[in-house]
């Protein structure tokens, strides 16, 4: 299905479980790894405008997000590599786009993926772009079980008849205080599935990266702070950073055109 100029919708079956993805394009293979609550839709104008410089641009739906279902059980973010994996697999059966070493962008929770994958698979990657990445936990563990205990009253608490109508004002204004919507918009086994995420810490598997990697970030980003980004470029060796001034945790909505150029830039051979 055409979604925009040059841009194209498939579905693919991996392991009894539909994916769908977009490609975009001809020429050295480059693939992208939307963030948590995302989808391939936000990455389509800076997926359009790469094809157009020589690259066969490909950005699936992760499981759980845009119009691939959720797993039948919680994943963990070694279940997501293997899903990519075996994703990777799947195309070049029948295409082979993904056959030779392919650059890989993982940006927020797809930098974790992305990291894991570039460990566990180096060899299958020309480079690697880490853009406003997760992956670093931090130490305030006390804070997390607090978040945790607080999330879990307050669905029982708004859930009760009295307070119902309050329900969605009251998510709004807790999302500004804890700044973790991701969790609180999980539903069912992706709920699971995001706690056993931010549960792991990838800071050890960093120096383990050998890939040519640039590391995107935005100065303004809320999510995932700047000061992530230079840890970043500390521990991975063969790393380059760019810092974003006036940018959020999303540069693919905030900046498409800069952020094509820079990554054409750097996917150039």
């Amino acid at each position: 299905m055409q979604i925009s100029q040059g841009v194209e919708e498939k579905k693919i079956v991996i392991k009894g479980l539909e994916a769908n993805y977009k490609m975009a394009g001809k020429g050295l293979p480059f693939l992208i790894l939307h963030g948590w609550g995302g989808s391939s839709d936000s990455w389509v104008f800076v997926q359009n405008q790469i094809s157009k410089q020589g690259f066969q641009v490909i950005v699936p739906d992760f499981p759980g997000f845009g119009k691939s279902p959720a797993p039948k059980t919680p994943w963990n973010v070694d279940s997501y590599v293997n899903w990519l994996n075996d994703f990777i697999i799947e195309i070049n059966k029948t295409r082979g786009e993904l056959a030779k070493p392919f650059s890989l962008l993982g940006h927020s929770f797809g930098g974790r993926i992305a990291i894991k994958f570039a460990v566990k698979y180096s060899e299958k990657i020309q480079s690697l772009i880490l853009c406003s990445s997760a992956g670093i936990k931090s130490k305030a563990g006390l804070q997390q079980e607090i978040f945790y205990y607080l999330a879990r009253m307050g669905d029982y608490l708004f859930s009760q008849k009295p307070f119902r109508r309050l329900k969605n004002r009251a998510r709004n204004i807790f999302y500004k205080v804890i700044r973790r919507k991701d969790y609180l918009k999980a539903s069912g086994v992706m709920k699971e599935t995001i706690k056993n995420i931010l549960r792991e810490n990838l800071l050890d598997y960093l120096p383990k990266v050998r890939n040519r990697t640039l590391i995107l970030w935005g100065k303004l980003d809320k999510m995932v702070p700047v000061k992530y980004a230079y840890v970043m470029k500390d521990k991975i060796p063969n790393s380059q950073l760019i810092i974003l001034p006036k940018v959020g945790h999303s540069p693919q909505l905030d900046i498409p055109e800069k952020l094509s150029q820079i990554l054409t830039k750097f996917l150039k051979p």
